[in-house]
């Protein structure tokens, strides 16, 4: 049975460039992710993002492995025990 789990990413772009990147990979895993704030902290020349995210462990294990491979960006996950699908609807 897949199971899912809740959690925060936060994710420290420190190369600007690399931002449409990682733009493009929370495109592709929208449909995990609950919420989104991006700040830009312009005194350290960094953005700063967090995400809610609601998946299974393979969708958010996918999600922060392509993130933790861009060049410039670093990424930390913080999520909730697993819980059966079925719990989600009651």
């Amino acid at each position: 049975m897949n199971k899912k789990r809740l959690g925060v990413v936060g994710i420290v772009v420190e190369d600007l460039a690399a931002a449409p990147e990682v733009n493009g990979i929370l495109h592709e895993f929208a449909a995990v992710v609950v919420g989104r704030m991006g700040i830009p902290y312009k005194e350290r020349g960094v953005s700063v993002l967090s995400l809610i995210v609601d998946g299974t462990t393979d969708e958010l294990s996918a999600l922060t492995g392509r993130l933790g491979r861009v060049p410039g960006i670093a990424v930390k996950t913080a999520l909730t025990r697993e819980v059966p699908l079925s719990c989600k609807e009651s």
